[in-house]
């Protein structure tokens, strides 16, 4: 039986009447400042108020009181909850189901923010990627923007425009250059609600007090996606390692699909992921990784080099960032990674694995043709901690020959290299 109400509140909408004969019946009534004040023509005088600060002690006053109710026949239904729009998106519908259960509950939804911040842009949002700051890293949220084309962020202290705005302004690439963040204020406030478009770059210049809801970051040219049947973030690619004819390269300077497949299983690229491809030469990596959802940046040091990861990623209809440089010089000014892919290097090789290890958070993986610099790359990938495997890739494709027969083909050998954070290990599949 549900002895916990949990009514959403906050976005302009009224309290439903159930709400209000739930809050006129209320023992206990928790939630935000705000919320309370805005509720409080609907308490009993009574009612014991709870203000929301740290959740722990919150959930530890409701306990007791729930001990007390049980001990009381009859008083079931007599904790409110008071939360904002949709308690049960990003919201304390999860801390209660975790600490009483889900059939304590009656959740009474309202408008989520992210609802209402597309709502009042005009905007659907099934095909949008949803991400919370709130007391979160920032770089997640970062990373999504960097590489989808519409996603809100719920944003909290030291993670709101102004942060986000200067992390996307930093780069250099296409995507973030046509981004345009929404910034949502009071929502639900008939006073102070404000909805403004900015630049990352502005949005950085800005200090936007504590009021913000959430920032929708759009690329206007795809805010309108086709319809389709599955919410959130597009789905991933129906197939990858895709063939080296897919791609623009020169001279065959491309990594082959065979090495691009077990690359990408060790990479593990994920939407929130950030990815270096170095040495990327035609990008084929960069943009296989990006197809999988994650931010990627390509490292190139060749002029011609970057154009054809630009038209690459144009292509295939992703964004990747390319880097004009050279590593591992021009690594020290990059986002750290959560895992890299080394196409390239020659003699620098050594210093190039060794700095992509000691900034990735999860793997690197090293593809080399020259064997006699698998040690070296592999000293360096060991003396930074990670845990090191590797394999020698030689496969044979088939060919046709005259008289509708097929020969096998050899394609050169490569050695693939890999090493993996212990951490990562550790954590397994966790985000």
């Amino acid at each position: 039986m549900s002895v916990i109400t949990v009514v959403g509140t906050g976005t302009g909408a009224p309290l439903p009447p159930d709400a209000e004969a739930a809050l006129a019946g209320a023992a206990l009534v928790v939630g935000a400042r705000r919320h309370l004040d805005a509720a409080s023509d609907s308490l009993p005088d009574g009612a014991q108020r709870i203000v929301l600060g740290p959740l722990a002690p919150a959930l530890d006053t409701v306990e007791q009181c729930l001990k007390g109710y049980r001990e009381r026949p009859g008083a079931a239904g007599r904790v409110v909850v008071l939360a904002s729009g949709d308690p049960g998106f990003f919201g304390i519908v999860r801390a209660l189901a975790e600490r009483f259960g889900s059939a304590a509950l009656d959740v009474r939804p309202g408008v989520s923010s992210v609802a209402a911040a597309f709502a009042r842009n005009g905007l659907p949002w099934d095909d949008a990627v949803v991400v919370s700051a709130h007391g979160r890293d920032l770089r997640t949220a970062v990373n999504v923007c960097r590489a989808h084309p519409k996603v809100a962020v719920l944003t909290g202290p030291g993670a709101g425009p102004a942060e986000l705005g200067a992390a996307l302004a930093r780069s250099s690439s296409r995507s973030s250059r046509g981004r345009t963040l929404v910034v949502a204020t009071a929502l639900g406030d008939p006073g102070h609600e404000w909805i403004e478009r900015v630049t990352p770059a502005e949005a950085a210049a800005r200090d936007w007090g504590p009021a913000v809801n959430v920032v929708l970051c759009l690329d206007q040219s795809r805010a309108l996606a086709p319809m389709r049947s599955v919410a959130g973030p597009r789905p991933g690619p129906v197939r990858w390692a895709l063939d080296e004819d897919e791609f623009e390269h020169r001279d065959s300077m491309i990594s082959k699909f065979e090495v691009r497949a077990l690359a990408l299983a060790r990479l593990g690229p994920r939407v929130g992921d950030l990815v270096w491809d170095v040495g990327a030469g035609s990008g084929s990596v960069a943009v296989e990784c990006a197809r999988f959802g994650a931010a990627v940046v390509a490292v190139e040091k060749t002029v011609d080099g970057i154009a054809r990861i630009e038209a690459n990623a144009a292509a295939h209809g992703v964004d990747v960032q390319a880097v004009h440089g050279a590593a591992p010089t021009v690594l020290s000014d990059l986002p750290d990674p959560d895992a890299v892919f080394v196409g390239g290097g020659g003699r620098e090789l050594p210093a190039i694995v060794t700095a992509c290890a000691r900034r990735a958070r999860r793997a690197v993986v090293v593809a080399m043709a020259a064997l006699d610099r698998v040690p070296a790359a592999r000293a360096a990938l060991t003396g930074a901690g990670f845990v090191c495997d590797g394999v020698l890739l030689s496969s044979s494709r088939l060919v046709p020959l005259p008289g509708d027969v097929t020969r096998l083909a050899a394609t050169n050998p490569v050695f693939l290299l890999w090493g993996t954070h212990p951490a990562a290990r550790a954590e397994g599949v966790s985000q």
